[in-house]
């Protein structure tokens, strides 16, 4: 039993963990959860205080109105498990961690850290990004994060591309369950690939 603290992306570097040890043969399953409960007033107080909460209370990603994203809570789980021991549809073929890069403060993101991020999972996954139809994006629905992600998914998945790149953000849906975020993008994604559909971006509409 481990336990992650790596900020929003929490939830998926323990997945990555999970794949690895399937991969290496430590294990052959893994459970991953990710967990975030709003228990106390003081962490909405400071990022309040600090401008990082939206005043219209909902993360509005991709969106002209975005000022911030809205707090959630959430409690997600996958299985992982060797192929073939679980009867499921759906396989991972990769994954990556890498480090955020510097930046000017946490909100601003480092583009060519995103890009890095994004090309070694392709490589990993030993699949070219044209490969890539559905994108779950961290999509916190700020003014300042939102456009250089948005960047860096272009830059890595859409130099030369003829297919569709569907993409979405859970957040816009739930809001931003921090340490549970990824798991929650991670589901939401997983459930389009079962169902063949691509769940629509609430609060887009500009």
């Amino acid at each position: 039993c481990v336990s992650f603290d790596t900020a929003c992306c929490a939830a998926l570097v323990a997945n990555h963990s999970g794949l690895r040890a399937l991969q290496l043969e430590e294990c052959s399953t893994a459970l991953v959860a990710g967990v975030t409960l709003m228990l106390e007033p003081v962490y909405s107080m400071a990022f309040a205080l600090a401008g990082m909460t939206s005043a219209r209370g909902r993360s509005h990603t991709f969106d002209a109105r975005a000022d911030g994203y809205a707090r959630g809570e959430a409690c997600g789980t996958v299985v992982l498990s060797v192929a073939g021991s679980l009867s499921s549809p759906l396989s991972a073929k990769g994954s990556a961690v890498r480090q955020d890069g510097r930046s000017a403060s946490l909100p601003a993101r480092n583009g060519s850290a995103q890009r890095g991020l994004l090309l070694a999972g392709l490589e990993d996954a030993s699949i070219a990004a044209d490969g890539v139809t559905l994108a779950e994006a961290h999509g916190t629905g700020t003014g300042l994060g939102d456009p250089i992600e948005a960047g860096s998914l272009a830059g890595a998945l859409l130099a030369g591309r003829k297919s569709t790149l569907l993409l979405g953000g859970i957040k816009a849906n739930i809001g931003h369950a921090e340490p549970a975020a990824g798991m929650s993008g991670l589901l939401r994604m997983t459930l389009g690939l079962r169902d063949g559909e691509a769940a629509p971006n609430a609060q887009l509409r500009v």
